[in-house]
């Protein structure tokens, strides 16, 4: 039986656990893909020091847990790990963990990335952006947005 595990944490993560985590009990992978995100420095503005990241409780690990399901019904997908990390987190921390075990690599990039536009849309966190000139919450990207609704 194939599993989701779903985390949303403040403490860091490590990707190789993660990636073994996808791999667990499953022979019939042929393909894991995994995306981790890390915070990087502003392509234009003040100098990024540091990124917040908020959540709803609850609310946050059950719509992860949807958007694991919708990749699921698209795909052919053994286990799913989404790991988003929370709070304050500096230059060059990881932020988010998507991993994804299939039997063939061409559904599990199409999930992986599914999984990744749909959590940048779906997902509720919001994200504060800490900088030289001081702190402001960060709207969604347009961009984002539009890269979910490319999978409808």
């Amino acid at each position: 039986m194939f599993s989701n595990s779903i985390s949303v944490q403040s403490e860091n993560f490590s990707i190789g656990e993660l990636s073994e985590q996808v791999r667990a009990n499953d022979a019939s992978n042929g393909a894991i893909v995994t995306f981790t995100g890390i915070v990087r420095e502003l392509s234009s503005g003040p100098g990024l020091e540091a990124m917040y990241l908020e959540h709803y409780p609850g609310m946050t690990e059950k719509s992860l847990e949807q958007i694991a399901e919708q990749a699921r019904q698209r795909w052919q997908l053994g286990n799913i790990v989404i790991v988003h990390r929370i709070g304050r987190l500096d230059l060059n921390e990881n932020i988010v963990f998507i991993g994804v075990g299939s039997a063939h690599r061409v559904d599990a990039f199409a999930a992986a990335q599914f999984i990744m536009d749909y959590l940048k849309r779906d997902a509720p966190f919001w994200k504060k952006e800490i900088t030289v000139e001081g702190e402001h919450w960060v709207e969604a990207k347009q961009s984002d947005l539009n890269a979910a609704g490319d999978w409808d």
